[in-house]
């Protein structure tokens, strides 16, 4: 329960479809584009939405090549950064699906739930109270016949990223989370396969806040 008079906390945890990245050339959608902000919009200032997206994160993985990409660890810190935290938006799995990590959507979804039995305990810390889970399965993957990430991820990563919805419900119901397919809102870009274009941002936005209000306790 958040302090009277404070707003609702939302911290959107994920990767590049988290940070807002724009397939094609490579930057950011602006503030009055990707879907993170448009869903303080949504919320309105009853909320107060913070954007923990960085590119490449996967669940609880070490990245070889990259480097520093371990969304648990990442996780720790950010629970302390924004404590108290009222509602969680996790959205992880894509990058899982990278042709060098060989994982299936089953693998994944058990990163995923040692994610949520992390965010579902109270930690030691003054304010570190669980928060509420919205988890998020991440839409299917495209055709990368002609896509600039071809090399990353190949067709084991397309099979897999389409079972993942009913993998992350599973493990929703498991963990006592909310739960929502990115899929049934949004699909790939045609440019990259992997990353969403600006029409995609607004509807998807709606949605999450949809779930969000409903993970709202008083």
């Amino acid at each position: 329960m958040q302090k009277t008079g404070d707003p609702t906390s939302v911290v959107c945890f994920g990767d590049s479809l988290t940070w807002g990245f724009k397939p094609g050339d490579r930057t950011r959608y602006g503030h009055d584009q990707r879907w993170t902000r448009l869903l303080q919009r949504e919320l309105g200032d009853a909320f107060y939405v913070l954007e923990e997206g960085v590119n490449g994160r996967t669940t609880v993985f070490e990245d070889p090549v990259r480097g520093d990409k371990n969304g648990l660890a990442h996780l720790a810190t950010v629970r302390k950064t924004h404590m108290p935290i009222d509602i969680l938006v996790l959205m992880l799995g894509t990058n899982d699906l990278q042709s060098r990590f060989n994982m299936s959507a089953g693998a994944i979804g058990y990163a995923v739930a040692r994610l949520l039995d992390y965010a579902r305990t109270p930690t030691d810390d003054p304010e570190g109270k669980a928060p509420n889970i919205l988890l998020i399965s991440p839409p299917p993957l495209g055709d990368f016949a002609a896509s600039p990430l071809e090399s990353m991820y190949c067709e084991k990563s397309v099979a897999e990223s389409r079972k993942l919805a009913d993998v992350y419900a599973e493990i929703a119901k498991q963990y006592g989370a909310a739960c929502l397919d990115a899929g049934s809102v949004v699909s790939v870009s045609d440019v990259d396969s992997v990353h969403w274009d600006a029409e995609m941002q607004a509807p998807f936005a709606k949605a999450v806040a949809d779930e969000v209000r409903k993970l709202v306790t008083t």
